[in-house]
Order: structure tokens, then C-alpha cells, then sequence
């Protein structure tokens, strides 16, 4: 069969289908227009909704970092005149960057931004002597998708666990971030924790074997330098 020959018989191939495609349509414009119709409005719901993700996140990104900015606040000193944007104590501080990380999570909890918030909320709490309202934002932060997020919630909470003389909760959660470090939290520095825990209960055997496995895995970093100063006492 010769070149010209294949060709006329592809395009009469292509010009039956074509035919047929266009009767079936044909046949089912109804259905075809409402499946039209549904891709349409598909592709308008989606797009509508990935511009409303981005405004909202730009608008939770700017709630928390003006949260944050209350939080990083400077203080009046005492004796000098009193300044605009600063705060008299470090608790009225706490309290207005509480309120507003509070706002935070409350309008934006499904977002990342309002999951930190729930961080930083606890964190405040627990500034303000308010344990148990502490803990329940600090459990939220420690239970995020957020790995980063996650550790720093477990470390807080940790802190939180042991002032409030529950030791064996804040070891188990040292260990686990221990196991399973992130950017924000290395193994080391979950270690090196849970030997301070460990010297504030009399352990010293326990915090001098931690220090020592940090030293000799850590030489030349800044762990194995701390870890090292901790072996000779200063």
C-alpha cells in the first residue's frame, strides 16, 4: 500500500469518528450542556476558592504578626516617661498579645497561621499563671500536622508539665521529640532538656549519661559545647 494510499484511508478513519462523535452529541446535547455547565461552575467554585484561601492567609499571616509585634513590645523603663507602644510590665504585655493571639485562632484556626497562634496563646497563658488554659492551646500546638509547629508545642508543654509537678509527662514528650526531631527542635536540644529535668530532680547519674552521649556526638557543635561545660560544673 503506497503512502497516498494510507493517508486517504487515515483521514476517512478520522473523518467516521469525527461524524460519529458529532451524531452521538448530537443525540445528547442535554446531557453534554449540563455536563458543560457542572465543569463550569467546578472550575468557578474551585478558582473562587483558591482566591479566598489566599486572602484569608494573607489576612491571618497579618493577624499574627501583629499579634507577635504586641508580644515583642519594649517596655516603659521604670522612672522614664511613658512611650507609645510600650507596656508597663512584662504581664500587661502577655496579657494584650494573649487577647490578640487568641483572635488569632478564633477566626483563623484553619489556617496555618491561627495554628501557631494556638502556640503562642499557651505560651502567654502560661506567663499569666494560667495552667490549665496553658495547656490546652500548648496540647493543640502539640498535636498540629505541622511537624515544626508540633515539637516547639511538645517542648512548651513539657516546661509546662514539669513546673506543675508532672515529671513523667514532660520526660515521655522530651523523648519523643528526642525520636523524632524537626528544624525547630533537634535531638539534642529535647536531651539536653530532660537533663536539666532530670538535675532539678536529683538525677544527676541519668543528666551525666545524657551530656556525655551529646558530648561525643556533638564534638564541635554548640550541644556538645553546653553538654561539656554541664560535665565540668560550670
Amino acid at each position: 500500500m503506497d503512502t497516498q494510499t494510507r493517508h486517504a484511508l487515515k483521514e476517512d478513519k478520522f473523518a467516521q469518528a469525527a461524524a460519529s462523535s458529532a451524531s452521538w452529541v448530537g443525540e445528547h446535547r442535554g446531557s453534554v450542556l449540563k455536563w458543560v455547565v457542572i465543569a463550569g461552575v467546578a472550575l468557578v467554585v474551585v478558582i473562587g476558592a483558591l482566591i479566598f484561601w489566599n486572602v484569608e492567609r494573607g489576612a491571618a499571616a497579618g493577624a499574627l504578626g501583629a499579634a507577635l509585634d504586641v508580644y515583642n513590645a519594649p517596655l516603659n523603663q521604670p522612672g522614664a516617661p511613658a512611650e507609645p507602644g510600650f507596656y508597663n510590665s512584662a504581664a500587661e504585655r502577655s496579657k494584650a498579645a494573649n487577647e490578640k493571639f487568641v483572635a488569632v485562632e478564633n477566626q483563623y484556626g484553619w489556617l496555618p497561621a491561627g495554628a501557631k497562634a494556638h502556640y503562642f496563646a499557651g505560651i502567654t497563658y502560661q506567663e499569666l499563671g494560667q495552667p490549665a488554659s496553658a495547656e490546652k492551646e500548648l496540647k493543640t500546638a502539640a498535636d498540629a500536622w505541622d511537624k515544626n509547629l508540633a515539637n516547639l508545642g511538645k517542648m512548651a508543654l513539657a516546661g509546662l508539665y514539669h513546673q506543675t509537678g508532672r515529671d513523667n509527662q514532660a520526660i515521655d514528650l522530651y523523648n519523643a521529640v528526642a525520636a523524632k526531631p524537626s528544624t525547630t527542635v533537634g535531638t539534642q536540644v529535647a536531651q539536653l532538656a530532660l537533663a536539666d529535668l532530670y538535675v532539678a530532680e536529683g538525677k544527676l547519674d541519668l543528666a551525666h549519661g545524657i551530656w556525655a552521649k551529646i558530648k561525643d556526638a556533638d564534638k564541635d557543635g554548640m550541644a556538645g559545647q553546653v553538654a561539656t561545660q554541664k560535665l565540668a560544673g560550670k
